[in-house]
């Protein structure tokens, strides 16, 4: 979902900078401006000058990553940053931002030992994230946690948008291995004809239309 709404404002011309988390090979995976790896000599040059907070404080490795994707954001005066949560949300380093929009992915049993070992317990920390008067977009419209995020965004006077009540998949095509191609309708029409996405998986069409949403 991050990466591909960072794809289309960057499409669409913004300088978009991307934080995520984990890395799979390369540690500046995390943070990313216009699709490029922060530079190693920013890195560095950034935990030398961190040392004396880091001593005394002595923040996480998450935390301290957290931090130095906020610092180069704002140095290097992106448009507007993705900015994907760690763990849970309401609890996580991310949560310290105030965003222009929030946005809850589907549900699953995550980091069930801190996050809770039931959904409406996992969506309760997720909905942590949402901000007072800060619209945010439901990836999936679950009887299981629909509730809470409802109660939460109004408590937050937060406009809530479930994406699967906005848009509907018409059909799916998949090419093994390549691509999957979408029609997405609103109201019974069809507002997306041939979308192609090169990400795989049943649970990227719930991404999609979050994206969209959002």
């Amino acid at each position: 979902t991050s990466h591909m709404l960072a794809s289309i404002l960057q499409s669409a011309g913004y300088k978009v900078g991307l934080y995520t988390s984990p890395h799979l090979k390369d540690f500046r995976e995390r943070i990313k401006i216009n699709g490029n790896f922060i530079p190693k000599d920013v890195v560095t040059r950034f935990v030398e000058k961190a040392k004396p907070v880091i001593d005394e404080i002595q923040p996480s490795f998450f935390e301290l990553t957290v931090l130095m994707a906020f610092d180069y954001f704002k140095k290097e005066k992106v448009d507007i940053a993705v900015i994907e949560t760690g763990m849970g949300g309401r609890l996580d380093s991310t949560n310290i931002i105030t965003p222009v929009l929030s946005i809850i992915t589907t549900i699953g049993f995550d980091h069930t030992k801190f996050l809770g070992n039931t959904l409406p317990k996992i969506a309760t920390e997720k909905a942590g994230i949402i901000k007072s008067n800060i619209p945010v977009v439901i990836g999936d419209k679950s009887d299981e946690t629909k509730f809470i995020f409802i109660d939460k965004a109004k408590k937050e006077n937060a406009p809530l948008s479930f994406a699967t009540e906005f848009f509907q998949i018409d059909y799916v095509l998949q090419a093994v291995e390549e691509y999957q191609v979408f029609n997405v309708k609103q109201k019974n029409s069809i507002v997306y004809r041939d979308l192609k996405l090169d990400l795989l998986g049943n649970y990227q069409q719930k991404n999609l239309l979050t994206v969209l949403t959002a």
